[in-house]
């Protein structure tokens, strides 16, 4: 059976009043339910500038949380994350009435042996695994789409004033398209998640580094904010952190997993 721990942590950094981040999960309640069901983690930053960006926010997680509980047999966790993120679409969309609202989102659903991970907008998820840092997602940014067709260069974009202008988000259209990718687990990972004032003021090589020498995830969250902050802090922060401890190693045969000797 997955084994896991996890910390979490949002700050409204420095400069800002109030917080538009807001980050939720959903444990199993026993092991059967673990097995069939999973682990499902999410993080999502209302968009800064708009009206209400708190409330679409902690709309998109509460919604992820509530569809998440109502659990649908043999449904495979991309159609599960398909269905959950576009029910946190239309809540957005009907709660707005009229309001410009919306919010990226980044959630990650761990069964077995394996995360499978969406995402929209520029909130991000990492795999730390021996030491390293990977960005697992891709951000649904303009100037993020300017580099995948080589009118930018990393550097340039990272520079660029127009960083923050988001191609994907929850609330902007009546149909959202989530980017889903799945991956395999081994224990020891690190999955985390994170808002762009979090990532955004840390190099892949300080996150690895700040998670791989503190005692705990909590004492590791700590310190993502806190050196995040320092380093900017014009934004909020937020930082979702999985230690996966044991895995199933589970095969798939015609969509149903079977577990592997």
């Amino acid at each position: 059976m997955l084994e896991l721990e996890f910390s979490e942590l949002s700050h409204p950094g420095k400069v800002r009043e109030h917080n538009e981040d807001f980050v939720g999960h959903c444990a199993p309640a026993n092991p059967d339910e673990a097995k069939a069901r999973g682990w499902l983690f999410m993080l999502a930053d209302g968009v800064g500038g708009e009206q209400k960006g708190e409330v679409a926010s902690r709309l998109a997680v509460e919604t992820l949380q509530s569809g998440f509980r109502d659990f649908r047999p043999n449904e495979t966790p991309t159609g599960c994350l398909q269905r959950l993120v576009q029910s946190a679409n239309l809540k957005i969309l009907e709660t707005a009435n009229g309001y410009s609202m919306s919010t990226t989102l980044v959630t990650c659903l761990l069964r077995y042996d394996r995360v499978t991970i969406a995402h929209t907008g520029d909130s991000r998820c990492y795999l730390i695994r021996r030491g390293q840092a990977t960005q697992l997602t891709r951000d649904h940014t303009l100037v993020g789409e300017q580099v995948r067709i080589g009118l930018l260069s990393e550097a340039e974009a990272a520079q660029s004033e127009k960083r923050h202008i988001l191609n994907r988000s929850l609330g902007s259209e009546m149909v959202v398209r989530p980017e889903i990718d799945e991956h395999q687990l081994l224990p020891g990972d690190v999955v985390m998640l994170s808002s762009d004032g979090l990532h955004g003021s840390l190099s892949a090589h300080e996150i690895a580094l700040l998670i791989g020498k503190s005692e705990s995830l909590t004492a590791a969250a700590e310190a993502l904010v806190s050196t995040a902050c320092e380093n900017d802090g014009s934004d909020n922060l937020s930082v979702q952190l999985v230690r996966i401890r044991g895995v199933e190693r589970m095969g798939m045969y015609r969509g149903r997993p079977y577990k592997l000797r």
